[in-house]
């Protein structure tokens, strides 16, 4: 046994091994790799498949985005570069579309001189909303900020006096003090209609009326400053026009000179690049010993092969002489072309600039001469429409808005109702005259803007952001009504969803542009862009009210069983108890909409509004950039992009915030 101890003794070991590496099969991208790409036959398969696919898709881009012009001031002169520099099939991205209409693009015929009110404007969004989407990092003293900014916002954009925005919020004021005395003497209910009603009152009447008498009163105080500053101007601007005019003569005469030196260094690079692909195309030829000018017939295949053939050698010699000193000039004139155009565009920008404040000054010391005139005339005009309307057949008055005579009417009614309407136009244009006089010179505050100026992405964003602010408290409101015990306000809600649901959006816009104005008093001037953001409001609360409806039939019934028990009313138990967990579970289906409905503003290019995809359209319709789809479509998408992308990711850490781990 002693002897059997012995022999197994130095076999026994004394410590343990140390730790091995995995095997490079268990650990690291090669683990990753053969678990997720080639775990089995069919991953196997599909993984070749996506990777051949993948390199034919690339394959095909990045030569397209290699060969990038940003110099060209047209189609045609980006297809020269493409032909100097050699790039294959004599193509590539023409980006030189977004650097001369990206502004365009984005802000659409907005004045340039008042860029910085729609980017002011945006800046101000971001703070007004953070409050709202990030309570835990911002102060809640920001949310009176946030409650002003839909009165800020429209000032900023469409101009006009600074106490506009005042008398409009002066309307929530008037309505508040109305429903605590309405809610007193009628109860909560007539509380809510009377303030309603008083607030849109004081908005439809009293706020042009006291506008109006503001800017009457303020033009008559400030009028000798106004005329003063209007001749100063008249004398100011003539001289720097011709400043301007002197600058872009030497401007063109130097684009004259750069053009001649392109021209001449571009037509050796096109000799040779021809040259060397008619001599590929006679060389293939001559190599399969045919003639293709002869009568034998040449297959199709055959001729598609040889022009393949010919342009490849065409782009070899361009990239052999792609160091000549004729390509180098080319491309600087190109260079140089481009960045004199920038010049000149921005010198008649200018000047265009110096020609609208001209003339709007001329036109000011016109009207001011005239307005006491004006107003005689109309103290005429009063009493005279007053007695042409006595001559008026009462049986005829109710024609006179649609100036329909019935037949069989006497001659001398027709003319005494002629006379009566020819006065009672004129009266009107004088008032209207004079009324815009004293706006012009009264207005202290941003210059307007109209609507049919606005354009481009930052159309897309005052009808989308608009409509999401709107549409989401609308929505919950006409949910909460469809699961109303109240009959009335129960099938309002219920026939109010059901028909903006079962009509598209398209139908809708243009009941906006066409039919609305039928429902309108007549005269009553409708702005065409609030008409589409009520629209799409409209569409999307429908959409809204089901998604949250979703929410709250999700919701278990013992939370509205816990709520009463608590002795809540029912606008405590919403808004403490009910709507805060409805509005969590249904946050995946509002942002979704909210995504849709804001990709659905390009709907808005079948009613003449000139969104981005408008302005695309019409920048492919001149003569430089016809031809051009791709720079325009990619740039588009990719704004759109970062705005959808951006709403989905705040809606998931939104998600992440509020589950119950974090409660």
């Amino acid at each position: 046994m002693s002897d059997t101890h012995a022999q197994t003794v130095p076999f026994v070991r004394e410590s343990m091994l140390g730790e091995q590496p995995p095997p490079m099969g268990e650990t690291g991208a090669i683990k990753w790799v053969r678990e997720n790409l080639l775990s089995g036959p069919m991953n196997i398969f599909l993984t070749l498949a996506s990777i051949l696919v993948v390199y034919l898709v690339l394959s095909s881009l990045l030569p397209w985005f290699y060969y990038s012009v940003w110099d060209a001031r047209s189609l045609s002169e980006c297809r020269e570069v493409f032909l100097a520099v050699g790039s294959p099939g004599g193509g590539g991205a023409c980006w030189a579309v977004l650097q001369e209409r990206w502004v365009q693009l984005i802000y659409g015929f907005y004045p340039s001189d008042l860029y910085w009110r729609p980017n002011l404007a945006f800046i101000l969004f971001f703070v007004a909303v953070g409050p709202v989407l990030f309570a835990d990092r911002f102060p809640p003293q920001m949310l009176r900020f946030t409650a002003i900014y839909p009165f800020i916002m429209p000032w900023i954009l469409w101009g006009g006096a600074f106490w506009l925005p005042i008398l409009v919020i002066a309307g929530l004021g008037v309505g508040y003090l109305a429903w605590m005395l309405a809610s007193r003497f009628g109860g909560p209910i007539l509380g809510v209609v009377a303030g309603i009603v008083i607030a849109v009152l004081w908005w439809l009447f009293a706020v042009p009326t006291l506008n109006n008498a503001i800017h009457q009163t303020v033009a008559n105080a400030r009028m000798g400053a106004i005329i003063a500053n209007a001749e100063e101007t008249l004398e100011e601007i003539p001289p720097q026009i011709a400043d301007l005019r002197e600058q872009r003569g030497v401007l063109i005469e130097e684009a004259d000179e750069w053009e001649a030196i392109k021209a001449e260094s571009f037509e050796p690079i096109q000799t040779s690049v021809a040259a060397a692909r008619e001599t590929a195309l006679a060389n293939y030829w001559d190599e399969l010993g045919v003639d293709p000018e002869g009568e034998t017939a040449i297959p199709p295949s055959a001729r598609e092969e040889a022009e393949h053939v010919a342009t490849n050698a065409a782009i070899v010699a361009a990239r052999a002489g792609s160091l000549s000193e004729d390509r180098t000039v080319f491309l600087e004139a190109v260079g140089e072309l481009t960045e004199l155009r920038n010049q000149i565009s921005a010198l008649n920008s200018e000047m265009n600039l110096l020609g609208e404040e001209r003339s709007a000054a001329s036109s000011m010391l016109q009207n001011i001469n005239q307005l006491d005139e004006r107003e005689d005339r109309i103290g005429v005009l009063q009493g005279q429409v007053a007695g042409l309307r006595n001559d008026v057949p009462s049986e005829l008055r109710e024609f006179q808005d649609t100036q329909y005579v019935p037949p069989g009417t006497p001659d001398e009614d027709v003319e005494a109702l002629g006379a009566y309407l020819s006065a009672n136009t004129e009266l009107a244009g004088l008032h209207n005259a004079v009324d815009q006089t004293y706006k012009e010179a009264g207005r202290i505050g941003l210059d307007p803007v109209n609507s049919r100026d606005f354009g481009g992405f930052m159309l897309a964003l005052i009808i989308g952001l608009s409509g999401i602010i709107l549409s989401l408290p609308l929505g919950i409101l006409l949910a909460l009504g469809r699961q109303s015990d109240l009959f009335i306000i129960n099938k309002i809600s219920v026939v109010f969803i059901e028909t903006i649901r079962g009509v598209p959006l398209i139908v809708w816009l243009f009941t906006a542009q066409l039919l609305l104005n039928y429902f309108l008093p007549p005269g009553t001037n409708f702005d065409l862009l609030l008409r589409v953001i009520i629209m799409v409001t409209l569409f999307a609360s429908a959409y809204i009210a089901e998604v949250v409806r979703g929410g709250l039939a999700a919701l278990p019934k013992g939370q509205y069983e816990a709520a009463d028990a608590l002795g809540l009313d029912y606008g405590r138990s919403m808004r403490l108890i009910v709507l805060p967990q409805a509005l969590k579970i249904s946050i995946p289906g509002i942002v979704n909409t909210f995504i849709g409905l804001f990709k659905d503003t390009t709907l808005v290019v079948f009613i003449g509004l000139l969104d981005p995809i408008g302005l695309s359209n019409a920048i492919r319709a001149s003569t430089e950039w016809n031809g051009i789809y791709w720079e325009l479509f990619i740039f588009i998408g990719l704004l759109f992009f970062i705005c959808c992308y951006s709403m989905g990711r705040y809606s998931m850490s939104l998600e992440r915030k509020l589950s119950r781990g974090h409660r």
